[in-house]
């Protein structure tokens, strides 16, 4: 299993992403321990040319990341055709222990490497770097998560046995599991739809106001329903959403809608929510340094622009899913 395109790519991407973090980290403690803009030291000039260096290729590899997940759910659909009671990538993620525990640290590196980009972004944009030592004591903290999501990936590939045999999605979001999954899943399709729409329209609600206004107050709440917003739409998709797309009342995958049978439509759906909630967390991340001098201007006008991605994304989103439902044959609520 290991020698599949995908999966080498992948283990690439999140070797090279902890070799280049662990790498850094010498450098990341000299920075804290010894940066000052306003020094014409010999160690300083030092220090400003490595920088310069270290945050082009961290911006690489951590946006290597992001790409990362798109392929690690890709890959799980693929193979699901090589294994016994396999339908979709539920089925591939179940083969072990591993799988989903990796697809959710794979997740978590996806909103965290957006944040400190978005944080990134707008050091780069001032003068005097004022963020330097900040963006490089979150890349310590982010280190940990990149060596969980690779040692988690590493055990979960090692662990594909072509002989297994695994268990699908229709176990997985019965009414019958014990999982969370599975309760967003048994929601009743009336509140779900009421909380799916509440949550919709707070997530696009709340960026369109910061995009307007960018005050601080806007900007971390934006992030705050960034989150909720994804939340919602998670359980939105499990709990109603997939039954309109499959036009089946108890079919509650968010996998199966990625296949081509489906036309793709999970990727239509998922590609945006991810995308807008990554730019909504990243407008809230650069929040609480605002009121620094240089980047008075910048932080203002960086979190509008990552507001107004967000307020596309969860619009189109909403659009879509709301047309797989108008346009479907399933009929869940009696009008």
């Amino acid at each position: 299993m290991l020698f599949q395109p995908a999966i080498i790519a992948l283990l690439l991407a999140a070797g090279l992403a902890v070799v280049m973090l662990a790498g850094v980290a010498p450098f990341a403690i000299q920075v804290i321990r010894h940066w000052d803009i306003n020094s014409g030291s010999e160690r300083q000039l030092a220090l400003e040319r490595r920088t310069y260096l270290f945050s082009t290729l961290l911006t690489f590899v951590l946006v290597a990341q992001l790409a990362a997940l798109l392929l690690f759910v890709f890959n799980a659909d693929r193979l699901s055709v090589m294994f016994v009671g396999a339908m979709c990538a539920v089925g591939t993620l179940n083969v072990n222990g591993w799988g989903f525990p990796s697809l959710i640290t794979q997740m978590a590196v996806f909103f965290l490497a957006a944040m400190w980009l978005a944080i990134n972004h707008v050091d780069t944009l001032a003068r005097d770097y004022p963020l330097v030592r900040i963006k490089y004591a979150l890349l310590l903290l982010l280190l940990p998560v990149l060596a969980s999501s690779f040692w988690l990936e590493l055990q979960y590939f090692l662990g594909l046995k072509a002989n297994v045999i695994t268990s699908c999605c229709g176990s997985m979001f019965s009414e019958e599991a014990k999982t969370i999954a599975a309760e967003a899943s048994g929601l009743e399709p009336e509140p779900a739809l009421w909380l799916f729409y509440a949550g919709m329209v707070a997530a696009i609600a709340t960026p369109l106001w910061h995009w307007r206004l960018g005050s601080r107050i806007s900007g971390f709440l934006t992030a705050l329903t960034s989150g909720a917003g994804f939340v919602a739409a998670i359980t939105g998709v499990l709990s109603f959403i997939s039954l309109y797309i499959y036009e089946h009342p108890h079919h509650h995958c968010p996998f199966c809608i990625l296949k081509p049978e489906y036309d793709y439509q999970g990727y239509w759906l998922y590609i945006p929510l991810f995308i807008a909630t990554a730019a909504g967390l990243g407008a809230g991340a650069m929040q609480p340094f605002a009121r620094s001098p240089s980047l008075a201007s910048i932080v203002p006008r960086v979190s509008s622009r990552l507001a107004g991605l967000a307020v596309g994304g969860y619009i189109l989103f909403t659009a879509l899913a709301t047309w797989f439902v108008l346009s479907s044959n399933l009929i869940l609520i009696e009008h």
